[in-house]
């Protein structure tokens, strides 16, 4: 008895003490001032450790470009590399985005040969600090590099700050850099994004010259992308093969509870989750990202954290280390993170809303209407500009949001219809309307005050305008939401996109403007002709209705359902023309992305259907096999017993009947994967799995999911989604 006490007194010291610790957990005191930014490189760091001459030089590239000389080089690498073993790195990386959609890393130690007494000297010179030579042949390139053809260069991206990763591997410095191939092509993402950032500055620039504006030297493109994605556990989403493999559910029947009661959106946020949320903040405001707003999401399980805005190039990189931490925190708490756009069907994806804005270097947001917006002549022509940008480019804006699990979540009433088109709130589309009807906007829509009937609440100011979700393109007061984006995607290629289709607006109106005789005249007449040429892209009413389907139809305004629908977009003669013209992408660079555009499709979708036919062939027919062998079991017992046996026959035959046709609709699905090793690569093969083979995986879910309504719950061989997405 004595032995029991003093075990279960060690029991209920342990208990306390773990209790203990997790209140202290959860009550300390985060300095976020103090731990902000402390894994990045900061200007702040530089300044301190640098010379004042070569702190100069480095500002002075970093805010109007130019390249560093190599002893300048050799400074700033020597004050990166003691700066990065005092916090703990052993080795450097070249951290870039090729195009595989996520980020690539070869790590190099700081160590060099000993000296003639042993002795360890860590070094890294400003050549490393520059440049990198990666196997650009083990990257995809769309032809742009024959497998032989090894050397490609990394180059650093001075203005995204040198930042520390820390996991299992240690501590390792990462330097932003863009990729390309010997030849010079881009092989990644940041190369173009970075074209297109001083191709808007540039002809934006000519916009607010026009307008008296001397002081600006640049305009910058900004974004802030928020980010959702789900939460499931660990140890159920290892018991998923469809999640491993495809990272979405290819299988499962509907939860009793899914939305529809709407009691997750803005709810409270569970401990576990918000747990995973705390660490996730602090990983990330010590990498420098500015992560601003946590809640829970639409669907159950969802959730989205949003940043404030930064320069885009920063953003992008951001956004991939955002991803990056929110998979490596979740598994700290025995969790997944799935960014899939649809992991679940019948509750709603997950996107990432990228707000899109641009404004100089002296403090001008381009996209500010101000109080009178009607008589705000600069951001009239801005407007009228991007509008045209938008209806001239719709196809390109499509394509550069789409991806392989963007197809599932488009157009299907819980996301923005594949249709793009403008919502400018009551307020603008006012004061378009005024300018394309009569020439003059002699006013302008106001909010006043929204009065809410309490005498102890304060009344609200209210907004000119309300907003629209189903916008896939909306102004929100001082930039545009662009809602398309993939959760799962870079947000390098929309912004991409979107600085480039402005760019050449604005250099199309300035081209106009700064021969004018009459430059008020001149700017009033551009501003109508852009309006009424391209009013057809405004759209402030419902986007999910049928109606606007037809409408846009009607209009002429390109509906463009899927990826692989979207991909010619890209090397259209009007594409080249543009991407050219602004040196984003060479004709060459715009042919290979398609290509990988079509292999990537064409691999994503034989990788799901390899994955169904893998987990109906081995987990679900031989479960239900079981279960019918159980029920057969108990006809014949309960039938010799002499008692009534129909519920149990009644089950077996429709059973037996969806076994069969899930037999039936696996070997078609088999058939036609087989049948596809024979399609020639490329657009063909993509167009092949898009029109066979996806309508083929769905024709084996449905009866599948019809058996998992019936097959008791202990033999159905992987968690349901009610167990994904409410035990979290």
């Amino acid at each position: 008895m004595e032995v029991l006490n003093s075990q279960h007194g060690i029991v209920a010291g342990s208990m306390e003490n773990s209790k203990n610790k997790e209140e202290t957990k959860m009550s300390e005191v985060l300095n976020v001032e103090e731990i902000f930014g402390s894994k990045v490189f900061t200007l702040g760091k530089m300044r301190e450790r640098l010379p004042k001459s070569v702190y100069k030089e480095v500002k002075k590239i970093i805010d109007h470009g130019g390249e560093l000389s190599l002893a300048t080089a050799d400074v700033v690498a020597k004050a990166m590399k003691d700066w990065a073993i005092e916090n703990g790195a052993t080795h450097y990386t070249h951290w870039f985005q090729p195009l595989t959609g996520i980020t690539a890393e070869k790590h190099d130690a700081f160590v060099t040969h000993p000296d003639e007494y042993g002795k360890m000297i860590m070094e890294f010179s400003g050549k490393e600090l520059i440049k990198g030579e990666p196997d650009a042949s083990s990257f995809p390139s769309g032809g742009l590099r024959a497998t032989f053809e090894a050397r490609g260069y990394t180059a650093w991206d001075i203005t995204s700050p040198a930042f520390l990763k820390e996991d299992a591997t240690g501590v390792i410095l990462c330097i932003p850099t863009a990729f390309c191939s010997y030849k010079g092509e881009a092989l990644d993402k940041k190369t173009p994004l970075l074209r297109s950032m001083e191709a808007v500055s540039t002809q934006a620039l000519r916009i607010v010259r026009l307008f008296g504006n001397t002081e600006a030297t640049k305009v910058v493109a900004s974004v802030g992308p928020e980010q959702e994605y789900f939460l499931v556990d660990r140890d159920k989403y290892l018991k998923r093969e469809d999640l491993i493999f495809a990272g979405r559910t290819l299988f499962g029947a509907p939860a009793p509870k899914g939305q529809e009661l709407e009691d997750h959106y803005f709810g409270t946020i569970r401990e576990r989750i918000g747990s995973f949320m705390k660490d996730l903040n602090i990983e990330l405001w010590k990498l420098g990202v500015t992560a601003k707003t946590q809640h829970n999401e639409v669907a159950p399980a969802q959730h989205e954290l949003a940043p404030i805005y930064e320069t885009a190039n920063i953003a992008v990189d951001h956004n991939q280390l955002v991803m990056e931490t929110m998979k490596k925190v979740a598994g700290r708490h025995g969790m997944t993170c799935l960014l899939h756009e649809k992991p679940f069907a019948g509750v709603n994806g997950s996107g990432k809303h990228n707000n899109w804005s641009l404004g100089t270097d002296n403090g001008v947001n381009l996209l500010d209407p101000g109080d009178t917006p009607n008589e705000n002549i600069q951001f009239l022509l801005v407007l009228a500009c991007i509008l045209k940008a938008v209806d001239t480019h719709a196809d390109l804006l499509r394509q550069s949001a789409s991806d392989v699990g963007n197809d599932h979540r488009l157009g299907a009433n819980e996301a923005p219809p594949a249709i793009i088109s403008v919502f400018l709130g009551e307020q603008l589309e006012d004061v378009v309307k005024q300018l394309v009807e009569t020439g003059d906007a002699t006013h302008s829509i106001q909010g006043g005050k929204l009065l809410t009937g309490v005498s102890t609440l304060p009344d609200l100011d209210k907004d000119a305008t309300d907003r629209n979700r189903t916008s896939p393109f909306a102004f929100t007061g001082n930039k545009f939401e662009f809602r398309m984006v993939g959760s799962a995607d870079s947000i390098a290629s929309p912004n991409t996109t979107l600085n480039a289709i402005v760019a050449e607006a604005f250099c199309e109106a300035a081209d106009i403007l700064e021969k004018a005789d009459d430059f008020d005249i001149a700017v009033h007449d551009l501003i109508k002709k852009y309006l009424t040429e391209h009013q057809r892209i405004v759209f402030n009413g419902n986007g999910y209705s049928d109606a606007w389907v037809e409408e846009a139809e009607r209009r002429g305004l390109p509906n463009i359902k899927s990826m692989v629908d979207a991909i010619p977009a890209l090397t259209t003669d009007k594409a080249i023309g543009l991407f050219e013209k602004f040196h984003v992408f060479t004709k060459a660079e715009l042919e290979s992305r398609a290509e990988i555009q079509y292999e990537t499709y064409a691999k994503a979708i034989n990788i799901e259907a390899k994955a169904m036919i893998d987990i109906a062939s081995k987990q679900i027919i031989p479960a239900v096999i079981k279960y019918t062998k159980s029920l057969a079991d108990t006809v014949n017992s309960v039938t010799a017993a002499g008692a009534e046996a129909s519920v149990q026959s009644e089950l077996l035959a429709e059973t037996s009947g969806l076994l069969s046709d899930t037999k039936v609709a696996l070997q078609k699905l088999i058939d036609l994967d087989k049948k596809s090793e024979e399609v020639p690569e490329g657009t063909e093969l993509a167009h092949y799995f898009h029109e066979e083979i996806v309508p083929a995986m769905a024709e084996l879910r449905a009866p599948v999911d019809a058996l998992e309504m019936i097959v008791d719950k202990e033999m159905w061989p992987m968690p349901s989604y009610g167990d994904l997405m409410f035990e979290v």
